[in-house]
């Protein structure tokens, strides 16, 4: 498979973020507030979000190797 670019999206530190809000509940005792799972959930999408447009990005990006090697063959 290709190198394939992170287009310079911040998905690495949304995980990170993510992971660390998920740490701290799980080392601490008590109830779990609406505010923190809302915290998690908007991380979440954000991530998903992400990596939906990564997933296009690279699509479109193999789609065009594959035309320009196309173009090649038949050249």
């Amino acid at each position: 498979m290709r190198y394939l670019p992170d287009h310079g999206l911040p998905l690495v530190q949304l995980k990170e973020q993510r992971r660390d809000l998920v740490v701290a509940l799980q080392n601490r005792n008590g109830p779990v507030s609406s505010w923190e799972l809302m915290q998690i959930a908007a991380v979440q999408q954000a991530i998903q979000a992400f990596e939906d447009v990564i997933a296009d990005l690279d699509a479109e990006m193999e789609a065009e190797a594959d035309a320009e090697m196309e173009a090649e063959a038949a050249a």
